[in-house]
């Protein structure tokens, strides 16, 4: 095997195994000076290294010097010859060898610190037998790669044999010593609990063999690891005997994660939450971190623990949870670390070192070098109080759990109903600790700029509550955040973002919906005068749209800094996400280990586990596809071995249709370049092999105050990296208020003075604290964005406030709340002015449907802004009203804010001028008529932006809509029907389709166009891309894990009866659903073939100049042809609808404002032209109950004309016949959705 394949191979689960005690030159000294002494210290040496492979061609051959083809650094162990009068023998120990050896160690293995952690408190030379112990180690290089250890340690006798025959004394009997020696193995997995399992089984077989046959048995222990492969991610267990134990090795749960073999709920029993919620805080603020017990073995079990409870932060600083005793010096490091040694170093730790943070295990207390308690902020209190609550539920103790049951005769179903008990304990483990870090992170993704790769660490600060700032400062300069930052502007979907969508308020849904500028609501201002927070009455689901799919009232649950509250303000003990059981998996068992480890015997294993792997794919082919990935990945791994690279090849493109998601990206790179000649040329009669090689981003970036003048580009990137605004032209309004059209760059001093503004204006926002009588008068989702100085008004003295949805006077003496207007309620806004003695005040008056009197205050200075400001506020709504879109009421209240913001660092005359250039709506209102035509009003229900998170609006190409039954699943909103919009750059955004709430802002299927979208009930969502690939959707990751590669040009069209699809070149697949195999294949010959439709089990074919019914042969039997005088003309066919029922094909051209009606019954009747007054061309079509578009079917004439989009809609979908959502171009951008009558 060459060494460029062993890199890029997935490791067996040996990596190397070690074999370390003393030399015999040490033992024979002690032997000679002391006889038979109390107990000796010596210094370990490395005896003995078994690295694989252990075979080779040559039967004959049985050790070769390279393992998987990596560089080795020799260790060679000269010969030594004892003098005949003091030979040593060990007795049932390791006999090092007598010759000249070269044994070859993998590069990443450090021999020179192994002796120390195989025997990290000595190695030691008693007159008496010990008990074996097991200990753990982890390695980690410079890379952050880890490598883990299990040791096993016991004595072996040792009898000085030279002097049995001195002096004619051979019966005399001498006393004998006992020898620690340490078996060390060695794997690039986290296999404690296995490889322990492993060790047991050979120290059984040392107990009962001869010293001559322990390297033997040594080296075909380690022989028969080196042949167990490592189970692929997700859910499929190996298993393998290695006598007397049968041996499961759990697979990780994805890629990303480290396989779990150890006890998560060790910590739970060595501390009180008190203690380990400090512990793990410790660990997020990086802390110098030093564990201590009695037990070396519970340290690495106890360590890797917790930091596995951070998950998906990972430790990124050293970490040696095992310190020898001559390596304590390691704890004089400065920087951050977690290490741990054994207790009796305790006080001399604590004496020596400072700023140390000590954690002893046995006595579960927690205190540092310094003082017995521990200063550091903690964990903020809601999120501690909701783990603690979750602790009590757990249930640790696995004799409680067994009480009920008979007891067991048979060891390994003892050990089976052990693992089964800890395997479910260790994912409620893992599903508590992680809702602890979404509910400390969950207002993280809030203030990510994607685009810009900027996360607004000042901004997320200021949104913490006081007491818990200073831990949140602590923890966003660490390197383990920056980590999980990464992750983030990554769009990562794994378990942390699945657990935080899934654990969303409702405010938080709708607050997805509209680009709000955060503000305090009045629920939260509220929530922190309360400790105990309830709701004060039911609310209807926000933004219900499609009644009838959900109708029952629900509860708005409120939440403080993002932690879910049930009604009694504890967090809610039946959350569904996390009751969530584990998947269920399968458990594979591995051929019998060859009697003989010859290589014709190893060849024979592998091809037997390759038959056995053949058969399990035979059996869940048309069941499960998830687990029918793994079969491929492990058969595709196993062929790599035995270099069948065809055959894994093959074995790997099936992953395309099974799992992406574990796809091997090196290793099938490696095995296409390493492909023979008559290999290649096979392979060139198969598809070719597409592979995924893509490197993602990992820059993040903190947002800097600009030095140089900047030019417009410059200014769009920090307005948007300063989290201010997102949209461009919006930006672009702001660049010309600050220029005024007169340079063309912004001096960095007024950029400087804009930010410095607008955040202290936010700051003080976060200050305001109306009174109680006042905050009941408003919405709990209104926020006060702007208070006026204290001014007199027609109603008193006191200061207007303004929200999203009114103003008020907030009356001065006796604090109090009057409404001024619901901005909906405005009528008319002008700047008058007041007389006040010999001079006459500027005013605002406010004319209002609510009251019959004007409204006015004399705002002095602040008139002309407040004017502008109102204005904005009362156009923003009305085009909010009338058009449906609460969107226009955010970007009103958006260029308001900014309006303010101008104003306020201009300080010069012409600032109002200035901000005059941000009133957008109150300007288009005077430039085109805002009134919706009377038909569009009537039937439109509301309008949604899919490009909400992005700077520009984007083209809505494919909508689909799939009823809530789609999945299986529990979870609330998971059975919720969802909209998937497929945008530009191959961007699907999925909404909830019963509160219009957005579920994810970017599910990435390649780079280019998507042309079509259908829903199948296997809880999938197919996608047909512009660059052949049809890409699979799992709704219940919500990520794409499977593609279908068959296609060679776009895929144009899919059907969901009978699952066709269709490419633009003219070819035709029907698949299979469950084996996403090829069932039938057909060529069209045409132009371009665009969409296939079935109709009453006939397939419809749009090929551009013409369309097609084929026969079930897939030879076409009918064509309807363009008409003669579109010929003419750069025309084609776009959309069409099949109504077989009435005989009808109706079609439309892009280029033709006319639809055209054929009879399909009766040839010989000539198609009808139904002109579209107005329309340049169709785009697209859709029939609902009995309307096509919005044509009369009966009658052949326009019955509505229906105008919401400003740009050419590119797409139309049914929802279960009862609405109709419209997708625009990237001008508009928009869905809007239509009742249907």
């Amino acid at each position: 095997m060459s060494s460029a394949m062993a890199d890029h191979l997935v490791p067996t689960l040996l990596e190397v195994c070690v074999v370390v005690g003393p030399s015999m030159d040490k033992l024979r000294d002690v032997y000679q000076v002391n006889g038979a002494p109390e107990q000796v210290l010596l210094e370990p040496e490395v005896l003995h290294v078994l690295a694989p492979p252990f075979v080779s061609r040559s039967q004959n051959e049985s050790v070769v010097v390279s393992s998987h083809g990596k560089r080795r650094r020799s260790f060679l162990r000269k010969k030594r010859e004892p003098p005949p009068s003091a030979a040593v023998t060990l007795h049932q120990g390791v006999l090092p060898r007598g010759s000249n050896e070269d044994v070859s160690v993998p590069k990443d293995i450090d021999l020179m610190a192994l002796p120390q952690l195989c025997f990290p408190d000595g190695l030691r030379v008693t007159n008496e037998h010990r008990e074996e112990q097991f200990h753990f180690l982890v390695f980690t290089d410079v890379f952050g790669n880890k490598t883990h250890g299990v040791v096993m340690q016991c004595y072996q006798p040792v009898l000085e044999v030279g002097q049995l025959f001195s002096n004619g004394l051979g019966s005399a009997k001498f006393p004998k010593l006992f020898s620690a020696f340490s078996f060390c193995v060695i794997s690039k997995y986290p296999y404690f609990t296995a490889l322990k399992d492993c060790l047991s089984c050979l120290l059984i077989q040392l107990r009962n063999c001869r010293s001559s046959e322990i390297e033997e048995r040594v080296k075909e222990f380690a022989a028969k690891l080196s042949l167990v492969p490592i189970p692929p991610p997700g859910q499929l267990h190996l298993m393998f005997t290695l006598r007397p134990l049968t041996i499961v090795l759990p697979s990780r749960e994805d890629k990303d994660q480290p396989a779990i073999d150890l006890d998560l709920h060790l910590p739970f029993l060595c501390f009180r939450p008190q203690q380990l919620l400090q512990v793990l805080s410790c660990l997020l603020q990086e802390q110098r971190v030093v564990l201590f017990s009695a037990d070396w073995a519970r340290l690495t079990l106890v360590a890797e623990s917790l930091l596995l409870y951070l998950q998906p932060l990972s430790w990124q600083q050293p970490y040696v949870p095992v310190l020898a005793r001559g390596m304590l010096d390691f704890l004089m490091a400065p920087t951050a670390f977690l290490m741990g040694c054994h207790v009796s170093h305790f006080e001399e730790v604590a004496a020596e070192t400072d700023d140390l943070i000590l954690i002893n295990i046995d006595s579960g207390a927690v205190s540092t070098s310094c003082s017995d308690t521990v200063d550091l902020p903690q964990i903020p209190a809601a999120a501690a109080d909701c783990f603690t609550q979750r602790w009590q539920s757990l249930q640790i103790h696995f004799d409680l759990n067994q009480c009920h049951r008979a007891s067991c005769h048979d060891i390994n179903e003892r050990r089976a109903q052990r693992r089964a008990w800890q395997h479910n304990l260790n994912h409620d483990i893992q599903r508590i600790t992680l809702e602890l870090i979404v509910n400390i992170f969950r207002d993280v993704s809030c203030h990510l700029n994607y685009e810009h790769r900027v996360f607004n660490s000042e901004e997320f600060l200021k949104t913490r509550e006081p007491a818990d700032q200073l831990f949140y400062k602590k923890v966003l300069e660490t390197h383990i955040f920056h980590s999980f930052l990464k992750d983030r502007l990554n769009r990562k979907m794994d378990n942390y973002t699945r657990m935080e969508i899934s654990t969303r308020s409702e405010m938080q849904r709708y607050d997805a919906t509209v680009e709000v500028t955060r503000r305090p609501t009045m629920q939260e201002i509220q929530a922190r005068r309360r400790s105990s927070i309830t709701e004060t009455g039911p609310n209807k689901r926000l933004g219900m749209s499609l009644p009838n799919l959900r109708d029952e009232q629900m509860n708005i649950a409120f939440y403080r800094n993002g932690i879910i509250m049930s009604d009694t303000g504890t967090a809610g003990a039946n959350d569904a996400a996390l009751l969530t059981p584990p998947k269920h998996v399968k458990v594979f068992k591995l051929p019998d280990f060859p009697a003989s480890l010859s290589f014709h015997s190893v060849q024979s294993y592998y091809s037997e586990l390759i038959q056995h792997l053949g058969k399990a794919i035979f059996s869940v082919q048309n069941e499960n596809s998830t687990m029918l990935a793994r079969f491929y990945y492990l058969r595709g791994f196993i062929n790599s071995l035995c270099l069948r690279r065809l055959d894994a090849l093959s074995d790997f493109q099936n992953l395309y249709k099974t799992d992406t998601a574990i796809f091997p990206t090196h290793l099938v790179t490696w095995l296409v370049d390493s492909l023979q000649r008559d290999e290649r040329h096979q392979a060139d009669r198969r598809p070719e092999l597409k592979r995924l090689i893509l490197k993602p981003d990992d820059h993040v970036k903190k947002f800097e105050l600009p030095r140089n003048p900047l030019p417009l580009a410059e200014f769009v990137r920090c307005v948007q990296e300063c989290g201010i605004v997102k949209d461009v032209a919006t930006i672009h309004r702001l660049f010309g208020a600050f220029t005024d059209g007169q340079s063309k760059q912004l001096d960095p001093e007024l950029f400087r003075l804009f930010y410095t503004f607008w955040k202290e204006t936010e700051a003080e926002a976060q200050d305001v604290n109306l009174p109680t009588q006042v905050v009941d008068h408003l919405d709990n989702s209104e926020c006060v964005y702007k208070l006026s100085s204290c001014v007199k008004t027609s109603h008193g003295v006191g200061k207007i406030a303004m929200t999203q949805k009114r103003l008020f006077l907030l009356t001065e003496g006796q604090p109090g709340y009057l409404e001024i207007t619901k901005f909906r309620d405005i009528q008319e806004v002008k700047i008058a002015s007041a007389p006040f003695l010999l001079v006459r005040i500027p005013s605002l008056r406010i004319q209002t449907s609510s009251r019959p009197e004007v409204f006015e205050a004399n705002l002095k200075a602040e008139t002309e802004l407040w004017n502008l400001l109102v204005k904005e506020m009362w156009a923003g709504r009305r085009m909010a009203d009338q058009h449906k879109d609460p969107q226009y009421m955010t970007q009103a209240l958006t260029n308001a804010l900014l309006m303010d913001a101008v104003v306020g660092c201009l300080q010069t005359q012409r600032a109002i001028t200035a901000a005059s250039k941000l009133a957008y709506f109150d300007k288009i209102k005077h430039e085109v008529p805002m009134m919706v035509p009377k038909t569009t009003s009537e039937t439109l229900k509301h309008k949604i932006n899919p490009s909400l998170d992005l700077a520009e609006p984007q083209t809505v190409h494919v909508l689909l809509y799939t009823p809530g039954q789609l999945t299986c699943d529990h979870s609330e909103s998971v059975k919720n029907p969802k909209l998937w919009v497929a945008l530009s750059g191959g961007r699907v955004v999925v909404f909830d389709a019963a509160s219009w709430s957005m579920l994810q802002d970017c599910i990435q299927v390649g780079e280019l166009q998507l042309n079509c979208m259908l829903g199948l009930v296997q809880e999938q969502v197919w996608i047909g891309s512009q660059d052949s690939v049809i890409y699979i959707i799992d709704t219940h990751s919500m990520s794409c894990n499977k593609q279908l590669t068959e296609h060679r040009h776009e895929v144009t069209g899919l059907t969901v009866d009978q699952l066709f699809s269709c490419s633009s070149d003219g070819t035709i697949l029907q698949w299979d659903s469950a084996s996403l195999k090829v069932k039938r294949q057909f060529h069209l010959s045409c132009d371009r073939l665009s969409s296939i439709q079935i109709h009453e089990g006939t397939l419809w074919c749009c090929c551009g100049d013409s369309i097609v019914e084929l026969k079930k042969s897939g030879t076409p039997q009918r064509r309807m042809t363009l008409p003669e005088d579109l010929r003419s003309i750069p025309s084609r066919f776009c959309s069409f609808i099949v109504i077989p029922e009435q005989g009808q094909l109706w079609t439309g051209c892009a280029e033709s404002g006319e639809l055209c009606l054929w009879n399909i019954t009766d040839h010989r009747t000539p198609y009808k032209r139904i002109p579209l007054p107005g329309t340049s061309g169709v785009t697209c079509m859709i029939r609902v109950k009995d309307q096509v578009l919005v044509v009369n079917p009966e009658n052949h004439t326009v019955a509505k004309e229906l105008q919401a989009h400003s740009d050419i809609i590119q797409t139309l979908c049914s929802a279960e016949d009862r609405y109709v959502l419209s997708g625009s171009a990237r001008r508009d951008g928009k869905i809007a959705i239509w009742k249907v009558e």
